[in-house]
């Protein structure tokens, strides 16, 4: 064993007192990091590993408006057995109309299920309880009408029974996001209803169960091959909810980001940990100087224990964060789109431990090449000695150590480009804080001295040698920002949807109305509710198949903006500008237009696809295939929540094809009941969606989002905290001397108590001032220029934020500062 690395282990015989701060960063840090990384990773391998019974079949086959032909259908089975599913939604209504809910009605045949269970509350099973016209909801739907097992409801043209009540549903995670509780029936019973008609929005569902040999990948292939027009949707085993897989991984990697931007905060403590260890090991370091030990081995040895309890505390820290999934679970397993696939996964735990060493080394090298380069006379000087700057090749080090971080982010990250300008952001507002810290100390020492000397003593602990502000600014400064900044983005939502929606959205949207009923439509809500505002337009539905003569299927790529290219989408032709539009590049249609097929697409969309005026695109309604021209490119106010289409198509061959309408209807809150009523007797298939129904699960799932962001921001403020506890560590000697010599000189416990509340409420409201601007400004960053939303902010949970965090700080600073009052004269000069 070479000497310096016995000296190491010897020293560290002696206790680690002086490294804790190290360790409960670093431990902070990597837990946050590992906890995310392990959750993320335990839903996506969950995800994948129950493809089948999320999807439901090894492959499925998605046909929008309509059912395969005899020629698809006998390709199915030439592949296995094959089952079908029809998805649309649907009115459930009480027999008396008391009552009614929007469902996600759900047909199936005798093979469902291919793979998983499903179970009903009781031990009936699902095929004696869809015998009969029979129906199994959710119990959710139960609430909702009033209505119990045994009970009969209208659905379209037929009254069916409600047979079973649903405790599990294998598939329901791959449906993705829906509007209402499931309504399970029969394909027979499906039929009785009279809702699936030609224009009618419904999806039907092949699914595929392969033999065991078969491969989904060549399915796939050898079905897009031998039907190219097909303009269906094929899905497999592997991916059996793909909206759900993008949603959590972004989720993770935007928690992943916050996380470590945590680790950045808790980097601070590292480097005030390692410098205030170092700072009390100023007579063994004089010493080993003293009997020969030259720069590099006093380097060595303290290098060796920093890397050692720096590895002890980021392996705890993975192995904190490895039991995160199993505490999710726990806790709150029931928001969770899928439960996690608990187990050990090393991937995000290497990453959080490689990031941990990273970040110990990019702020600890800093603080040892400090004791390594300062000879042994100046090191008894340290506390009241100007620090020198660091030397090229340690800011190479520390520099290179940060970008090594960065670029395993931006590399592991699904969206680089906004990996790169999250972090690039977190060192900016670092490297503002900094200079903002520098401006701090340099007023402070500018400033007239006040004649109170208590006032005077805490405004000059602020810049005096030895003084912490710049660390603490740095740490404290960056957790608060972040919360005010969340503050800040969640009023503004709330606002947005509490007062800004009800004065622009519909009351009700209705979908699903007859094809030339749109008049009687317009009466039977006007008889109910007269002076209702009303906008029909038609409807239909289809995925698009090409772009500029290139299929879709074939697109390897297809851009993040691209949306209108994944799954069907809503489609309309109108004669005149839609309201709430703008066209920004090309011409609209004139009103008597009847030339060749035009289309109008949403800018955004064209920009991400790289199109211009000119342009063909091709969607495919009820399995014919509508190619047109874009005729220009749309600005539209998504925030009305009215109707607003990425395509809209101008009047002449799509008016051809089967569609229906779809309404949005204004009303009084209290009326909306009535009108729904009104709607479902004169309609039976139509489908009235309440927006307040749809404002709820999106304000669910915002707070959903919000909870998790905030959980990972607590991380950033408990790094800072230990941040806070460990410069207040450091600073004891001074604090203790400070007070012993204002005892001296007279004073009583109370005036030292005095001056040290003077110093730290200046302290907490200097960071609270300073978080409340950053915050404010990142927060309208992100409202108005990211979701591009009206500026809508409530000033009063931001400002509680920041001062309950400045409260807090004040409270902890006092706390870890309490021994220093009790300090004996006589004992603590004997010991100085």
């Amino acid at each position: 064993m070479n000497l310096p690395l016995k000296l190491a282990l010897r020293d560290l015989r002696g206790g680690l007192a002086g490294l804790r701060l190290l360790a409960v960063c670093l431990f902070l840090g990597v837990a946050a990091l590992a906890g995310v990384g392990s959750l993320s990773t335990a839903i996506v391998t969950s995800l994948s590993e129950k493809g089948q019974s999320i999807l439901g079949a090894d492959v499925e086959v998605m046909l929008t408006q309509r059912q395969a032909s005899e020629a698809e259908l006998a390709a199915f089975r030439g592949f296995g057995r094959v089952g079908e599913v029809v998805r649309m939604r649907a009115m459930a209504s009480r027999l008396d109309g008391a009552e009614s809910v929007l469902g996600e009605l759900k047909a199936v045949d005798g093979t469902y299920p291919f793979y998983g269970s499903v179970r009903l509350a009781g031990s009936l099973p699902l095929a004696d309880a869809l015998k009969a016209s029979g129906l199994v909801v959710d119990q959710a739907a139960l609430d909702r009408l009033g209505a119990r097992i045994g009970d009969s409801v209208t659905i379209g043209d037929a009254r069916v029974r409600i047979t079973g009540v649903l405790a599990e549903e294998p598939d329901k995670v791959g449906e993705g996001f829906t509007l209402g509780p499931t309504l399970l029936m029969s394909l027979e019973t499906l039929d009785k209803t009279g809702l699936r008609q030609p224009g009618s929005l419904y999806r039907t569902h092949y699914r595929l169960k392969l033999p065991s040999n078969a491969s989904p990948e060549s399915v796939t292939e050898a079905l897009n091959e031998r039907f190219p027009d097909a303009a269906w949707r094929i899905q497999d085993r592997s991916n059996g909810a793909p909206g759900t897989r993008r949603f959590i991984e972004r989720l993770g990697q935007f928690l992943t980001l916050v996380g470590l931007t945590a680790l950045l905060v808790a980097g601070v403590g590292v480097g005030n940990g390692v410098g205030s260890y170092l700072d009390g090991k100023t007579r063994s370091i004089a010493a080993l100087k003293s009997v020969g030990a030259d720069s590099r081995t006093i380097f060595r040895i303290y290098m060796i224990e920093v890397g050692l309890i720096a590895l002890g505390a980021v392996v705890l820290g993975a192995v904190a964060g490895a039991f995160v999934p199993a505490i999710v679970v726990a806790f709150a397993g029931d928001a969770l789109p899928v439960p996690p696939e608990l187990g050990v996964y090393p991937v995000p735990l290497i990453t959080a431990i490689l990031y941990g060493l990273l970040a110990a080394a990019a702020f600890a090298i800093w603080p040892l090449a400090k004791a390594r380069d300062v000879p042994a006379a100046r090191l008894f000087r340290a506390g009241v000695e100007r620090t020198q700057r660091p030397p090229l090749e340690v800011v190479l080090l520390s520099l290179g150590a940060a970008l090594v971080i960065a670029a395993i982010a931006v590399v592991q990250a699904r969206e680089p480009l906004f990996a790169a300008v999250f972090i690039a952001a977190a060192l900016g507002l670092m490297a503002l804080l900094a200079v903002l810290a520098l401006g701090i100390r340099a007023l402070a020492a500018r400033l007239p001295r006040p004649k109170q000397p208590l006032l005077r003593l805490a405004l000059g602990n602020l810049h005096r040698p030895g003084s912490m502000t710049r660390q603490l600014v740095v740490a404290l400064g960056l957790g608060l920002t972040l919360f005010a900044t969340l503050a800040v983005i969640e009023t503004n939502l709330s606002r947005q949807i509490d007062e800004a929606l009800p004065r622009e959205a519909p009351s009700l949207f209705v979908v699903d109305i007859p094809a030339g009923e749109a008049a009687a439509f317009r009466k039977t809500v006007l008889d109910a509710v007269p002076g209702a505002a009303i906008r029909t337009v038609p409807s239909l539905r289809g995925p698009v198949v090409a772009v500029n003569g290139t299929l879709v299927s074939e697109m390897k790529d297809i851009p993040e903006g691209a949306w209108i290219l994944r799954g069907d989408r809503g489609l309309t032709y109108s004669a005149a500008l839609p309201d709430g539009n703008r066209v920004v590049s090309g011409k609209w249609w004139p009103e008597d237009y009847s030339g060749p097929q035009l289309v109008s697409m949403d800018a955004e969309v064209g920009e991400a696809l790289g199109l211009k005026v000119g342009d063909s695109i091709t969607v495919s309604v009820l399995g014919v295939d509508l190619p047109a021209t874009i005729a220009s490119f749309r600005e539209i106010n998504w925030d009305s929540l009215g109707f607003n289409f990425a395509l809209v198509y101008s009047p002449g061959l799509i008016e051809s094809a089967p569609h229906s309408s779809m309404a949005t209807v204004t009303v009084p809150p209290e009326e909306v009941p009535t009108v729904s009523r009104a709607v479902v007797r004169a309609f039976s298939s139509a489908s009235v969606i309440r927006v307040g129904d749809v404002i709820e699960n999106a304000g669910a799932l915002l707070g959903q989002m919000s909870s998790a962001v905030r959980a990972a921001a607590s991380v950033a403020i408990a790094a800072g905290i230990a941040v806070l506890v460990g410069a207040i560590a450091a600073a004891r000697r001074a604090r203790i001397y400070d007070s012993v010599m204002l005892k001296v000189l007279g004073a009583t416990r109370g005036q030292v108590l005095l001056s040290l509340l003077a110093e730290y409420a200046l302290l907490a409201l200097i960071l609270s001032a300073i978080a409340f601007g950053l915050g404010t400004a990142g927060g309208w960053y992100v409202v108005t220029q990211v979701f591009e939303l009206e500026w809508l902010p409530v000033w009063q949970p931001v400002i509680l934020t920041v001062v309950l965090g400045a409260a807090a700080i004040l409270l902890l600073s006092l706390v870890g500062s309490w021994s220093a009052l009790g300090a004996r004269p006589a004992r603590a000069l004997r010991n100085l």
